[in-house]
């Protein structure tokens, strides 16, 4: 049976609260764009049902906002399939942490790859939220039209 040094086990968990902190904002961000998404859905539904039974100007309107809505919806979707690349790869790098513990093999050269991997997926996740926001705020009519 092998044995572990407490000493390194407890270094490994050290090395580890910085990426589980990072998870946590990471889940904060997916939340909010989910909960983006669920609004884009939402509005998309309600005009949709606005269709059936409108004039051809109105339905040309509709169809406009229906573009922007699917449009907002496929970037708010790259977003989050990247911030979800980046949560799994910042598991990985807190596993491989454990496994170079556990299996006594240098883990520096992996687990800065897999970091600068996530660095790089959610750099482009945020980057694809961005983009998604700047589509709202453009497309953004108030008032009577």
């Amino acid at each position: 049976m092998l044995e572990f040094p407490d000493v390194a086990v407890a270094h490994v968990i050290q090395l580890a609260v910085a990426p589980v902190f990072l998870l946590s904002g990471i889940g904060a961000i997916l939340a909010v764009m989910t909960n983006r998404l669920g609004r884009i859905i939402d509005r998309a539904r309600v005009l949709e049902a606005r269709i059936d039974g409108a004039s051809a100007d109105l339905i040309a309107l509709l169809r406009a906002d229906l573009a922007t809505l699917s449009r907002r919806a496929k970037l708010i979707g790259r977003a989050i399939t990247l911030c979800t690349i980046t949560a799994l790869l910042v598991c990985t790098v807190i596993a491989v942490l454990f496994m170079s513990a556990f299996l006594r093999f240098d883990a520096s050269i992996p687990v800065a790859l897999l970091f600068i991997a996530a660095m790089a997926a959610f750099f482009l996740g945020l980057l694809w939220f961005l983009r998604e926001i700047y589509v709202a705020t453009v497309s953004l009519r108030i008032g009577p039209r």
